[in-house]
Formats: structure tokens, sequence, C-alpha cells
């Protein structure tokens, strides 16, 4: 995450995906060979985070040593990003040597360790006649946090004035008279006039 130039309040946020992928690999006839491979995805995108000026200390201090809460980064936001599994769109098998998106594996050459350890065995980073590609969709929620001052009302403790019981003698149909019909259940909410007429147009044009 860095800060844009010129454009304050601004930042760029770079996420780099790691995908461990498991295919199925079917030579005839017989059963298949399972074939894992690593696929990454590159990701920026620009938001708003705000600015502040002012420096952050609290007691989780380094003793002794460099404290990054005098860093000038301590008060940037923090990115957050939040993704589900994603779904497999398309897959194929491709010659690398007449596959016109060529890649010599130059961009995998730097693999954090954590994510090597994921796999059994050790990945080939170049000099393969055959590759995999894989089509994914993914869906995922990039945002921005920082810390900010609220005012939020605060209530002393208030002690239980009703007493919970947990059977009784009454019968299950009683019981169950007391209960409120879920009318929400069986039915959709109410929106206003100008949403459901505008829902409306979008059906017909579809």
């Amino acid at each position: 995450m860095e800060s844009v130039p010129f454009n304050r309040g601004f930042y760029t946020v770079d996420v780099k995906y790691f995908y461990r992928i498991v295919a199925d690999a079917f030579s005839g006839v017989g059963k298949p060979t399972e074939v894992t491979g690593l696929a990454t995805f590159d990701k920026r995108c620009i938001l708003f985070g705000s600015e502040g000026n002012a420096k952050i200390f609290s007691s989780k201090m380094s003793l002794n040593a460099a404290d990054e809460q005098i860093m000038r980064s301590a008060n940037l936001p923090t990115a957050v990003v939040e993704v589900v599994d994603p779904i497999s769109l398309n897959i194929k098998l491709v010659d690398t040597c007449n596959h016109h998106h060529h890649h010599n594996g130059s961009e995998l050459c730097e693999v954090p360790e954590c994510i090597c350890r994921c796999f059994e065995d050790e990945l080939v980073l170049g000099g393969d006649e055959k590759r995999i590609y894989c089509t994914l969709g993914q869906f995922s929620i990039i945002r921005l946090e920082r810390d900010t001052q609220l005012v939020i009302p605060c209530y002393d403790f208030c002690m239980p004035e009703k007493e919970c019981t947990g059977s009784s003698d009454d019968s299950p149909c009683e019981l169950f008279r007391r209960i409120q019909f879920p009318v929400d259940e069986f039915f959709p909410p109410n929106v206003g006039f100008y949403e459901g007429y505008r829902d409306a147009q979008y059906d017909c044009k579809k």
C-alpha cells in the first residue's frame, strides 16, 4: 500500500493472490493422475483512506529497539482483503513451445516460503513442456481501515427483572398460540412504489 501522489488521502493497494490448483489428468483409459500447481493473480486498486498527521504511541512498544510506532507509516490505514473460494471457469492443457502466450516462469521466481510449504513436491518454475492454463472467477472485497474516535453512549450494569422459566405445565397448543405469525417468512418485504416500478421496468427490459 502506497499513497497516491498529488491525491491526498488516496492510496494504491497492490494485492497478489496465490491459488493452489488441483486438476485430474487423463491419459487414455484408466485412473486419472492428480496434478497440483500454483497460479497467481495481481490486482491493483485505488481507495480513499483519509489522512492524518498525528503520531500514534501505545504501550505495545519495542524496548531498546526500533519502535515501529514512531515511524511515519504508523498512521497509515490498514488494507484488508476478504475473499471467498474461487470458481473454476475454464482449464486447458497446452504445449508451451506452441502457445503464443509463452511465459518463461520469471513471474514466479520469487514465491514466498509459506506458499511453497503448501505443496508436497517442489514447484517447477520453468523448462516444462506442457502447461495448464486455468481461468478463475474471484469475488473479493478490498477496503482500507483506520482507527477513529466515536462517541458511544455508556450505560450502567443492569440486573434482570424477569425470571427465566425453562418449562411450564402449559399445553403445546397454548404455547403455539402465543407465537407471533412469521409474516415476513411468507411475503417479500414492502418496498416503495418507485423502487417497485423501477424493478418492473428493469425486468421488462431483460
